[in-house]
């Protein structure tokens, strides 16, 4: 319990110098390249991502989504996969391969969806190599570039907000 205790302050410790070097650049370049990072433990539904992600129309082949829970349960489905905090160690580091090559991804943008206030999602938003970083999260707003205030079963409300100012910031390819 007490090591417990010590990962996470060295983790609290590494999160807060990452961000402390983020500069954050918002550019009008469109969004091709997608990720998606979510809790698991608060929403279930994979599908409203897929559907979001056709509507910013992010190319197909360049969308990853990744699911993240406290539980320590085997969470696979056929879409990606889940993440817990056995994948995490100390000061920052990652322990499983497809984690650490999704967060080296430079996606033109990436979507934190999760409310609660879990170390471990925010240490996986602050690494992520995403060049736009969108989220629901108010706790720390240097986690994200654009955060939509939304509720987390109001999906529809965030995906009609969130088209709205990436279409305001042409993010969102004109066809």
């Amino acid at each position: 319990m007490i090591l417990k205790g010590f990962k996470e302050k060295s983790n609290k410790k590494y999160l807060n110098k990452v961000l402390a070097e983020r500069q954050g650049a918002v550019d009008d370049s469109e969004i091709e390249s997608l990720g998606v990072i979510f809790n698991y433990d608060e929403t279930e539904n994979f599908e409203q991502f897929k559907k979001l992600a056709d509507l910013i129309k992010a190319l197909p082949n360049r969308v990853k989504i990744i699911a993240f829970s406290e539980r320590e349960i085997g969470l696979q489905s056929a879409w990606d996969v889940c993440y817990n905090v056995k994948d995490l160690g100390w000061k920052g580091s990652i322990n499983n391969s497809e984690l650490k090559a999704f967060l080296k991804t430079e996606f033109d943008a990436l979507i934190s969806y999760y409310s609660k206030d879990v170390l471990e999602l925010k240490l996986l938003t602050a690494l992520s190599k995403a060049k736009f970083k969108i989220g629901v999260l108010e706790e720390d707003e240097r986690l994200n570039d654009l955060i939509i205030k939304t509720k987390l079963n109001e999906f529809d409300v965030f995906k009609n907000e969130l088209f709205k100012y990436l279409t305001i910031l042409n993010k969102i390819k004109n066809e």
